[in-house]
């Protein structure tokens, strides 16, 4: 935490009233960053893509239950892991109290993931999560969609992540897609944000934010690895590997690779 200066409220009224120029400079390019983003063009999806469900086969228009924005969380759980990454955990984590709101208006949300849907119901129950998670195991959504890689990728160093072509750490890496259904029911898709893109859904970096030691991200990976577990792993000690998987406290960490997150 850098040290703070103590001066007297005077002193701090100036200090804070500079800062707010700075803010509202950020809040009127926040402004202009979204209207970009919504005039993005979008593509037609063509493909048909199918997702093992608690209640069946759905395909990705059935995912929008009915309403005509669909936003999916990328989740990394690979088949056979059994446990989902840290990172992607705290994503959703903070989603839950938003799902309301967003299904009140024109939104759904889903997570995909390539482990079968028993592992992924398994995983779910343990944390307690209530949004829709759903299975492309066997399917192509996760590669189409740039996270998920092929052995061949990741031996090249070709994959294609965050919108550039290069080596990647592991076969799963996070991400986010969106996408539109109009009243014909073609599909479209719209945005989608990769790796530190996902930061503008954590809720709980805009209150550390505001906070004195601010994020306090101090250990050897310098990233949310350093502090954050699964909610119900906070008090069994362990740690998160650089892939952000976690650990158990007599547990080695393979430590290859850079955090998705």
């Amino acid at each position: 935490m850098a040290q703070h200066q103590v001066v007297s409220r005077d002193e701090w009224l100036k200090a804070r009233e500079a800062l707010l120029v700075h803010e509202k400079e950020l809040t009127r390019a926040r402004d202009r960053l979204r209207a970009e983003r919504l005039a993005l063009p979008c593509v037609k999806i063509d493909k048909t893509y199918v997702f093992d469900t608690p209640t069946g086969k759905k395909t990705l228009g059935d995912l929008f239950d009915g309403r005509s924005q669909l936003i999916v969380k990328h989740f990394m759980l690979a088949p056979g892991q059994g446990v989902g990454c840290v990172g992607c955990s705290f994503e959703v984590d903070q989603v839950e109290g938003a799902l309301v709101h967003l299904e009140h208006h024109d939104v759904s949300y889903v997570a995909v993931a390539r482990a079968p849907l028993d592992e992924i119901e398994a995983f779910k129950k343990r944390m307690g999560w209530r949004f829709r998670w759903v299975s492309s195991f066997g399917g192509d959504f996760n590669y189409d969609f740039n996270v998920s890689f092929t052995p061949e990728q990741i031996d090249k160093g070709d994959a294609f992540y965050n919108y550039r072509k290069g080596p990647v750490p592991m076969e799963d890496l996070s991400g986010r897609s969106v996408f539109f259904k109009d009243e014909a029911g073609d599909i479209f898709h719209t945005y989608s944000s990769f790796g530190r893109g996902g930061e503008t859904g954590l809720t709980a970096y805009a209150y550390l934010d505001i906070a004195p030691k601010g994020r306090n991200e101090t250990g050897p990976s310098q990233d949310l690895s350093d502090w954050v577990r699964h909610h119900d792993k906070y008090d069994a000690g362990g740690h998160v590997d650089p892939q952000g998987r976690y650990h158990e406290a007599d547990e080695a960490c393979c430590g290859h690779g850079t955090a998705a997150e």
